[in-house]
């Protein structure tokens, strides 16, 4: 299966869902969702932190595995905290742009 794309190929935009598919009884939901936000990370970003819970939160495993010193790894994941806040805040105000009594934004 193909990896779900987060920017649009023509121009770089975000892209947003427009419709779902239930393999199983082939049912289709139709409506804008925004993507949550950890899968709006760069892919490296997505990789850092599947490792980092894969190493059970050890930023001290995390820097063994990944052979860097632990302050590095240390404001990697501070890096990374703060995109996943931005991209909390996008979703606040999609919420509030497209408010419609339904959350779709997580």
């Amino acid at each position: 299966m193909k990896k779900l794309p987060t920017r649009c190929p023509a121009c770089n935009g975000k892209v947003e869902v427009k419709s779902l598919l239930c393999r199983g009884c082939q049912t289709q939901i139709q409506g804008l969702y925004q993507l949550p936000a950890l899968v709006r990370l760069s892919p490296d970003d997505q990789e850092f932190l599947l490792q980092f819970v894969k190493a059970s939160g050890s930023l001290k495993e995390m820097a063994r595995l990944l052979k860097l010193s632990y302050p590095t790894v240390r404001n990697k994941l501070d890096e990374i905290i703060e995109r996943v806040k931005e991209a909390e805040n996008e979703c606040t105000d999609y919420q509030e742009e497209n408010s419609n009594g339904t959350d779709n934004c997580e």
